[in-house]
C-alpha cells in the first residue's frame, strides 16, 4: 500500500478505533462496578477521557503496525486494561465472565449504532445538501462510520478468541471447571504474543474472517440499505 494511502486510511480509522477501544474498556469497569467491584471507578477509569485509557503500544503502535503489515485488512488494538478485582464479586467466576463479555457486546452495539447513523441519518441528509458541503463534511463522516462498523465487528470477534487475556479467554475461564480454568490461566502471560503471531502470519484469518463475515451478514439483514 502506498504511504499516502496508508496515512489517509489511518486518519479515517483513528477516531473510530479510539472510541471503540475506550468504550470497550469502560464497559468492563462499568459492569464490574454494577456487579460489586468498584476498583475501576475508584481508580478513575470510568471516564470518557481517552488519556486515562491510552496505552502507547496497544492503542497507537500496535494498530498502525498491524494495519501496515496486513495491507489494511485488519486493525486490532487495545487500551490499558481496566483493573478488576474478582474477589469483590459475589460469584467471582461468573461475574468475571459477565464483565468480560461487556467489552465485545459494547463493540457490537457501536457497530449497530454506526450503521443506523450512516444509513438512516448521515447518507440521506448528505443527498439534500450542496455537493461541496457533502464532500467536505458528510463524506468524511460516512467514511469514519463505515470504518467504525468494520472496526467494532473485528474487535468484538478478536476479543472473543478463547485466549487469555482476551475477553473470550476470560469467559472460557469462567465457564470451565476450576482445574481447567486454572490451566488456561497459565497461558495469559504469553497471550498477546500468541495473538500477534496469529495475526502477522495470517493464521487467524482462517477462523476469524468467517465469523466476521457472518456477523456482517447478520447486520446487513437487520439493517438493509
Amino acid at each position: 500500500m502506498e504511504p499516502v494511502l496508508i496515512i489517509r486510511q489511518l486518519a479515517i480509522v483513528a477516531v473510530p478505533i479510539l472510541i471503540a477501544i475506550v468504550l470497550h474498556e469502560i464497559s468492563h469497569g462499568y459492569v464490574a462496578n454494577k456487579l460489586g467491584d468498584p476498583t475501576a471507578k475508584m481508580m478513575g477509569r470510568l471516564t470518557l477521557n481517552p488519556i486515562a485509557h491510552i496505552d502507547i503500544f496497544g492503542t497507537v503502535l500496535m494498530p498502525i503496525m498491524i494495519f501496515i503489515l496486513t495491507s489494511g485488512q485488519f486493525v486490532f488494538g487495545y487500551a490499558k486494561p481496566v483493573p478488576i478485582n474478582p474477589y469483590n464479586f459475589k460469584n467471582p467466576k461468573r461475574d468475571m465472565a459477565i464483565s468480560a463479555v461487556a467489552g465485545p457486546a459494547t463493540n457490537i452495539a457501536l457497530a449497530i449504532l454506526s450503521i443506523i447513523l450512516l444509513r438512516y441519518i448521515i447518507t440521506p441528509v448528505a443527498s439534500f445538501v450542496p455537493d461541496d458541503i457533502a464532500a467536505m463534511l458528510f463524506k468524511p463522516l460516512e467514511m469514519m462510520l463505515t470504518a467504525s462498523i468494520t472496526i467494532n465487528v473485528i474487535l468484538a470477534t478478536f476479543n472473543m478468541m478463547p485466549i487469555p487475556p482476551l475477553d473470550g479467554g476470560r469467559v472460557l475461564m469462567g465457564l470451565l471447571p476450576h482445574r481447567y480454568s486454572e490451566a488456561l490461566g497459565k497461558i495469559e502471560p504469553y497471550g498477546m504474543i500468541i495473538i500477534l503471531v496469529l495475526l502477522i502470519t495470517g493464521i487467524a484469518s482462517y477462523f476469524i474472517l468467517p465469523i466476521i463475515s457472518i456477523i456482517m451478514g447478520i447486520l446487513e439483514m437487520l439493517f438493509p440499505k
